[in-house]
């Protein structure tokens, strides 16, 4: 069961085995959070492990936010 997207604070833990769509789940949260409940970007905290994970997980929210716009 997937955690639910309307978040309005707290902590959120996305903890699944690789390949799962962790990295999905996370974009479509700080999407969320910023488009539709107007949190600025800066105030939220994602975390990855690796530096290739962390480039990926950037690509896609700033990519989804310009799609968002548009």
């Amino acid at each position: 069961m997937k955690p639910p997207l309307s978040i309005t604070n707290g902590v959120t833990l996305v903890e699944a085995s690789a390949g799962t769509g962790k990295t999905h789940r996370i974009t479509d949260m700080a999407v969320e959070l910023v488009a539709v409940e107007n949190m600025p970007i800066e105030t939220i905290l994602m975390v990855t492990f690796t530096k290739s994970a962390t480039a990926e997980l950037k690509d896609r929210v700033r990519g989804r936010l310009r799609d968002a716009l548009d």
